[in-house]
């Protein structure tokens, strides 16, 4: 797991670094730059552990037990009790993430639905219209539903 020295930084330093790495990851601009980041800059340990927790919090977002949220990504009942603690009294910004993958998700949901939709109403790519039209009246024919 992840250490911090035990020789601790000056207020001042420790303010300035953490305000480059804030800089440093608000100017990557395509997934693919931070992922490659990440890659280079996290542990494989850090990068699982945070992702453990972005998990627990969307997963506690949706309802979700802390035994089967235990259970399903191999934590302990204190890291799904702290993730759950700052998501109802910390700051914004765990909230304001979790929020925004719940309505993305939505959102994606909402584009199958439509797509399913589609895909039922319009004939097949790359087929004529008038076959798949004789199909569907035949259909209507045997299900005795109107025309």
């Amino acid at each position: 797991m992840a250490q911090v020295s035990k020789y601790p930084l000056k207020k001042e330093v420790e303010e300035k670094i953490f305000e480059i790495l804030l800089k440093t990851i608000a100017d990557l601009k395509k997934p693919e730059e931070v992922n490659e980041f990440l890659e280079d800059f996290l542990s494989p340990v850090e990068k699982i552990m945070l992702a453990k927790r972005l998990a627990i919090a969307i997963l506690l977002a949706k309802g979700y037990d802390y035994r089967g949220i235990r259970e399903v990504l191999k934590v302990t009942p204190g890291t799904v009790a702290g993730v759950n603690l700052k998501l109802k009294y910390g700051g914004k910004g765990y909230k304001r993430v979790v929020e925004k993958f719940l309505r993305e998700e939505k959102i994606e949901k909402l584009f199958e639905k439509i797509d399913a939709a589609l895909f039922q109403a319009l004939p097949p790519k790359g087929r004529d219209w008038q076959g798949w039209r004789r199909k569907k009246w035949l259909a209507k024919v045997k299900s005795n539903q109107p025309l």
